[in-house]
């Protein structure tokens, strides 16, 4: 507990692998995954029984596949947080030329499962989303090419991130997927802000955004429908955002009660992206909060232990990964409540989903190896001596 409190305590190097991962490791984000795991599976428990009956399966059979796909996804986490933070970049260059050759063979090998969108790769007994796993790989080799760029006589290091920006949000954009072409562009401009990018090439950026979002709006009607959804005066309460709006509303400060809800009935992806409208009804506003504190724990502890970071890799990839985490969450919570339009993305940890599971274990894994206590001075140790 004293731990937990006042920081982990930098320990020998000749220490064995989990007594120094224990040691080192953030104790509070860590039980904060943990814990919202277990809110997964449990709100998974009201939500998919539905979607089992209405498919013929037996009533727990997503609990089940979800409480599968969790175990490996802690279990990749765990191993992954254990890493030295040049493991974790070895690896993750190698698994981005992976993900980006798959994502780029989407077109031709991948399948839309009827939704309309051709983002998954089927296995027959699962299904595979490359854009899942690129996201963390990305912010890896993002910040390994930012950080190169600030060496003496290095690489043009952002020019080349920013060249595979553009790809890959292309790439999902024209799936479409606008809602994840939308993530990584925010994790690359988080980076790039860190790295010291003038306030101008921001603003640009949020131009080319803006204009990019007006092209997308007049030559793609899926993209059309749903910003049209969202500025409408009123809400369908036949659609999906007009059953999980009534839902936020039925449940009030605490609830309906456990098992009580009606919106798992209605919502046909009540288990993934609109679990939290599930959360609202049958739990009320209590339950909610209680999330949105864990997703604020993990990032806002992560960015406080990424500022005394000396290592300017660390420093890019851990606060790219920590933005996009928190942003993603904010991202499911804000359309449930119909803040955001719709963009078909799960809460990280609570929804049901195995790419998304698996995906979202090996990025936390990589942010709490990215994060974990090392013996060095503080960064601004470094400042004041440069200052004398």
């Amino acid at each position: 507990m004293t731990e937990m409190v006042y920081g982990a305590i930098p320990v020998r190097d000749s220490e064995p692998v989990l007594p120094k991962w224990w040691r080192t490791v953030d104790k509070w984000s860590l039980s904060c995954i943990l814990m919202l795991f277990g809110v997964g599976i449990l709100l998974g428990l009201a939500a998919s029984v539905p979607l089992a009956e209405r498919n013929g399966l037996p009533n727990f059979h997503y609990v089940q596949r979800q409480l599968f796909f969790g175990g490996m996804a802690m279990g990749v986490m765990l191993i992954t947080s254990m890493m030295s933070p040049q493991m974790v970049r070895r690896l993750a260059i190698l698994g981005f030329f992976a993900a980006f050759v798959a994502l780029a063979m989407l077109p031709v090998l991948g399948t839309d499962f009827g939704k309309g969108a051709v983002r998954w790769y089927s296995l027959g007994f699962a299904s595979v989303q490359p854009s899942e796993f690129l996201k963390p790989m990305f912010v890896i080799a993002s910040a390994w090419l930012m950080a190169a760029s600030m060496e003496l006589g290095g690489p043009p290091g952002k020019m080349y991130s920013f060249v595979l920006m553009v790809a890959i949000v292309f790439m999902l954009a024209m799936q479409p997927d606008f809602g994840q072409a939308s993530l990584v562009l925010f994790g690359w401009g988080v980076m790039w802000f860190v790295g010291g990018a003038p306030m101008a090439l921001l603003l640009g950026l949020a131009g080319l955004v803006v204009v990019g979002g007006m092209f997308a709006y007049n030559n793609s009607d899926h993209f059309a429908r749903r910003i049209d959804g969202f500025l409408a005066a009123d809400v369908d309460p036949n659609t999906q955002l007009g059953y999980a709006t009534n839902a936020i509303r039925e449940g009030g400060f605490f609830g309906v009660g456990v098992g009580e809800g009606q919106v798992k009935w209605s919502l046909p992806d009540a288990h993934t992206d609109f679990i939290i409208a599930v959360a609202a009804e049958e739990y009320g506003l209590v339950m909610v909060l209680a999330i949105i504190l864990l997703y604020a724990i993990v990032v806002v502890r992560s960015f406080i232990r990424l500022m005394r970071e000396r290592d300017p890799f660390i420093r890019f990839a851990g606060t790219g990964l920590a933005a996009m985490f928190g942003v993603q969450a904010m991202i499911n919570m804000g359309v449930a409540v119909r803040l955001l339009p719709a963009k078909g993305m799960t809460l990280p940890f609570v929804s049901y989903g195995g790419s998304s599971l698996i995906a979202g274990g090996l990025a936390v894994g990589m942010l709490l190896a990215f994060t974990r206590s090392r013996p060095q001075g503080e960064i601004d140790d470094i400042l004041r001596a440069r200052v004398r």
